[in-house]
């Protein structure tokens, strides 16, 4: 079994979301977190364009690569390709519930089949020297949890994964669409904690439903790792809270000049690089979430970044309508 990063804390891989520039803002917020890309097919890395897949800024370190797929073969060599671009673990996808998954028979599809699993993670880890892991549902459908949790989970262990991500919640494959699905089956966080309790040596980590940083960190104490979706993405300054919450340190307030500082200098270089500002800008319309100010930031970024000739200096002018409520996060 490969070593697993030091992970307490990861950012869930989110499609139309976690890409590279939403990742650089979320690794200046958490600088201890996991971060993911989103899902990346396998036979999109051998046949695309794999520096617009696959290419990510330094700073986003430590950082894994999902894929999906069903072929041993093909995702054993999408990992090398991911390996060799620089990612710290590459994970397999068995939760994802989309159509477009659904007629590849892959994602959740593959909680049906355990041993397929098996066979994809044996392959992947045998072709990588990073950690491989794998990220799963508690079942699909009319699939009773336990069985077909500590199925694909023994599977994903005999071939000697590092870490097993279980989002605590079914999918259904007809009925429901992949919103609903992150939001409409119940979730089940004790299948969960038993899981772990079965499987004592192994990193079992938890996600689904965890809506800020301290809601996350209660489940610490049954579980090795959180990971947290929406609520990272719809309020990423929560993230902030990740080195005092999980890791211990002491609290800080965030230096959002700073970080504003540094998202125009990163929206300059994404844009000299042939990019659109509203790549970057429409990750950050959450950034002020509760704070004073923040619906005309959302204003000035949604309506303006998107307008031909905006520049990155936009997002000071957005800042600029902000009123922090900390004295010391106003004199950052």
């Amino acid at each position: 079994m490969r070593p697993y990063l030091p992970i307490r804390f990861a950012v869930a891989p989110m499609i139309d979301w976690t890409d590279r520039n939403c990742r650089y803002l979320h690794r200046r917020l958490a600088p201890h977190a996991l971060l993911y890309t989103e899902m990346v097919v396998a036979d999109a890395i051998l046949h695309g364009d794999r520096d617009r897949l696959l290419g990510f800024d330094p700073a986003e370190h430590p950082l894994a690569l999902q894929i999906g797929g069903s072929d041993p073969g093909k995702l054993a060599e999408a990992a090398r390709i991911g390996e060799a671009f620089g990612y710290d673990e590459i994970n397999l996808n068995v939760g994802c519930p989309s159509d477009r998954v659904q007629s590849g028979a892959f994602g959740a599809c593959l909680m049906r089949e355990p041993a397929l699993v098996g066979r994809c993670l044996s392959a992947m880890r045998e072709a990588v020297s990073v950690p491989v892991t794998v990220k799963c549902r508690i079942g699909v459908d009319e699939q009773d949890p336990k069985p077909a949790l500590d199925a694909v989970a023994d599977a994903a262990v005999d071939a000697g994964v590092s870490a097993i991500w279980v989002h605590a919640r079914k999918a259904w494959l007809q009925g429901l669409s992949p919103k609903e699905n992150r939001e409409i089956p119940p979730l089940d966080y004790d299948r969960v904690y038993r899981l772990k309790a079965r499987l004592p040596g192994m990193f079992v980590g938890l996600n689904g439903g965890l809506a800020t940083v301290e809601a996350a960190a209660a489940h610490l104490t049954r579980v090795d790792g959180v990971m947290m979706g929406r609520g990272a993405y719809q309020n990423p300054s929560d993230l902030a809270h990740v080195a005092s919450l999980i890791h211990g340190e002491p609290p800080e307030p965030i230096d959002y000049g700073a970080v504003i500082d540094d998202m125009v200098s990163y929206a300059g270089r994404h844009m000299a690089a042939g990019g659109r500002l509203s790549n970057v800008t429409r990750h950050m319309i959450g950034l002020f979430t509760g704070q004073p100010g923040a619906r005309r930031w959302r204003q000035i970024l949604s309506e303006r970044a998107v307008r031909p000739g905006a520049t990155p200096e936009l997002i000071r002018e957005a800042f600029a309508e902000v009123r922090l409520d900390s004295p010391a996060e106003a004199a950052a």
